[in-house]
C-alpha cells in the first residue's frame, strides 16, 4: 500500500485516544507533539501495560476519527503535532506533520 493509500486509510478509521484530565494523551520528541492514537482495545491495553498501568484502572479514551484528528486536533495543539498510533504494539507507526498528511497550516517546514 503506497503512502497516499496509507494517509486515506488512516483518515477513515475510527481510533481510541487515551486522556488524562480532559486532554489527549501525548508526549513530545524532537520538536514534535506526539497524539497517541490505537486500532483497538487490544493495542490500547499492550500501550498502558507498557507505562505500568494495571489491568484494572480505569483510563479514559474518546473514539474519533483519523481524519478528525488530522484536520481538527493536530493544528488545534498549537505546535509542531502528529499521530503515534499503536506504538506498544507489534506494527507502530507515526503520521508526521508534513504536508500530504496534515492542512499546510499545519505542517512543518522541510
Amino acid at each position: 500500500m503506497d503512502g497516499a493509500a496509507l494517509v486515506g486509510e488512516f483518515r477513515r478509521a475510527l481510533l481510541l485516544v487515551p486522556l488524562i484530565g480532559e486532554a489527549v494523551w501525548s508526549a513530545d520528541s524532537g520538536g514534535v507533539r506526539w497524539v497517541y492514537a490505537f486500532t483497538g482495545e487490544e493495542s490500547l491495553g499492550r500501550f498502558l501495560a507498557a507505562r505500568g498501568v494495571g489491568p484494572g484502572a480505569e483510563v479514559r479514551y474518546m473514539r474519533v476519527y483519523g481524519a478528525r484528528l488530522l484536520d481538527v486536533a493536530v493544528p488545534a495543539i498549537g505546535v509542531p503535532a502528529g499521530i503515534a498510533v499503536d506504538v506498544a504494539g507489534p506494527w507502530p507507526g507515526l503520521l508526521p506533520p508534513v504536508v500530504g498528511i496534515v492542512s499546510p497550516t499545519a505542517a512543518v517546514a522541510a
